[in-house]
Formats: structure tokens, sequence, C-alpha cells
């Protein structure tokens, strides 16, 4: 794979760093609002996110990098201390469930140092490191249980579990119960298990 390198001071701008400020403003702002005042909370996240539908419950804390590559459909739950990593979309599609402590992560790293580390960063006034991003999806009905992670890339089927403290290193297709780390399908819904009428 070819990985770009990024330099957050000036790839990112002035712009994309207030960005980032704001959303840690917000997410400040969120997790000290009164829990029972509805208006103002879903005023917040209607800032914070690039994206949300109807009856959408995201629990505190809640952290995320920029807020805007996040889209989240309708009749969502977030449970409380979840992660999003959002520099590149996070889709959530409709009727999804997301337990407690999962994390969502669209960045990373190269592995071999050589690649990961820039030795003349000074000189070059980068990063020292470089960085890529990949974007996540969760599609409807999808249930991610707690604990679970995320990693760049990957999809998540309609339909489908993912067992509490997964890792999730590729994509899982739909319909299907999957676990572990690295998380591993161990189950497919027969089609005559979903009733799609009722969804």
């Amino acid at each position: 794979m070819q990985y770009e390198e990024t330099d957050f001071l000036e790839t990112a701008g002035q712009d994309t760093l207030k960005q980032i400020a704001r959303a840690r403003e917000l997410t400040r702002e969120y997790l000290f609002t009164d829990y029972t005042d509805t208006e103002k909370r879903s005023a917040i996240l209607r800032e914070l996110l690039g994206g949300i539908g109807e009856n959408v419950a995201i629990d505190t804390p809640f952290y995320c990098d920029h807020g805007k590559n996040i889209f989240i459909g309708s009749d969502v739950i977030i449970n409380m201390n979840c992660t999003f990593v959002d520099n590149r979309p996070i889709k959530i599609g409709n009727r999804v469930l997301i337990a407690s402590n999962v994390q969502i992560y669209t960045s990373s790293h190269p592995v071999l140092p050589q690649e990961r580390l820039v030795p003349d960063w000074k000189e070059r006034k980068t990063t020292w490191f470089k960085t890529y991003a990949l974007p996540v999806e969760i599609k409807d009905n999808a249930w991610i249980g707690a604990g679970s992670i995320l990693l760049p890339g990957v999809t998540i089927g309609e339909n489908s579990v993912i067992g509490a403290g997964s890792v999730v290193n590729r994509s899982i297709p739909a319909n299907c119960i999957a676990v572990g780390n690295p998380c591993k399908i161990i189950r497919y819904f027969p089609a005559d298990e979903i009733d799609q009428d009722s969804l």
C-alpha cells in the first residue's frame, strides 16, 4: 500500500484545526448539559455532526475528532464512552445499536518504521510521522457489541451483529454474527429468520 504523508499543521490548515477545537468544545458542552434538556442536546449534536436523523440518542461521554465527518441515520443509539476518530467519514445507517466503549477509527499509520517516520521532519516543517485514513460504514439494523473496535476502511453489513470485545479489521457482510480478535463470522442468518416487514 502506498501511504501519503500527512502534515497536520500545513495540510489540515487553520480551518481544520478550528473545527477540531470546536468539536472539543461541543462534546464538552454536551457532556455537561442536563440530560433532560433534549432540545439543547439535539442542537449541540446538529452543530457537531455532519448529519443526523430522527430519534438518535448519544450517551455521554462521547468523543470525536471533527464531528462533521460523522453521519447518523434515524433510530440510532450510541451508548456511553464511545470514541469516533473521524478523519474520514463515519456513516451509520438506520436502526443501529452501538454499545458502550465502542471505538471507531478511520486513521492509522504505516507498519514499517521507515514508512511511518519522517527523518527530516523539522527541516521540512512537517509532522514526524505519516498517517492514512479510510472511511468506516455501519449499515442498517446492525448491532455493535460493547468494547468493540472498528478499524479503518471496514464496513459492517446490514443486520449483522458484532460480538462484544471484537476487533474488526476486515469488512463483515450482511446477515451474520461475527466475534473475536480478529473478528470472524461464526453464523449467518437464514433468509427466513429475517422478517423484513417488521423492520
